[in-house]
């Protein structure tokens, strides 16, 4: 199997990035900022559309620039929809996409690639230590639930006491 493939012609490079642990991150982030990205742009679009007109006007009127419209007007209106994507992103910060570092996983960028999930799937059904891999799922769920919390103090802190 040929590692040149069209991203290694485009990078000019002979070799295999799916084997390699230093190119396993900049992988892993760039193909998750490409999965969201449409989400997210139909989310704030959506938004953005429910931003009362006559502020805008009013903005054009007093002679505001593109950014103190953005700061002044667009953003105080999609920052309800900041704060639950924010909380949304914070929930799934342990679990990570535990299907798409399994798939990305090999055995020689195993040392980047292990994340929990991945590590109580293999100590759990590859290895069968049921009790370690119960017990690392369940401190994963518990930090997660901290975090959660702690995510949604510092919402209310910066949102005028709103949180979810």
């Amino acid at each position: 199997m040929s590692p040149v493939g069209p991203i290694n012609a485009l990078l000019g490079l002979n070799s295999n990035l799916m084997t390699s642990p230093k190119a396993f991150r900049p992988i892993y982030i760039t193909s998750g900022i490409w999965q969201g990205a449409g989400w997210a742009s139909i989310i704030y679009t959506a938004a953005l559309s429910g931003v009362r007109q006559d502020l805008i006007e009013a903005c054009n009127i007093d002679g505001a620039s593109l950014w103190q419209q953005i700061l002044n007007v667009d953003l105080p209106t999609i920052r309800p929809i900041m704060v639950v994507q924010f909380i949304l992103s914070a929930g799934q910060i342990m679990s990570i996409g535990f299907e798409k570092a399994l798939a990305l996983q090999t055995d020689l960028n195993r040392a980047a690639s292990e994340i929990i999930p991945t590590y109580v799937y293999r100590l759990g059904l590859q290895i069968g230590d049921y009790g370690y891999s119960t017990a690392v799922g369940l401190f994963n769920s518990i930090i997660n639930v901290i975090l959660l919390l702690t995510v949604n103090a510092v919402v209310k802190r910066l949102n005028e006491g709103e949180g979810l």
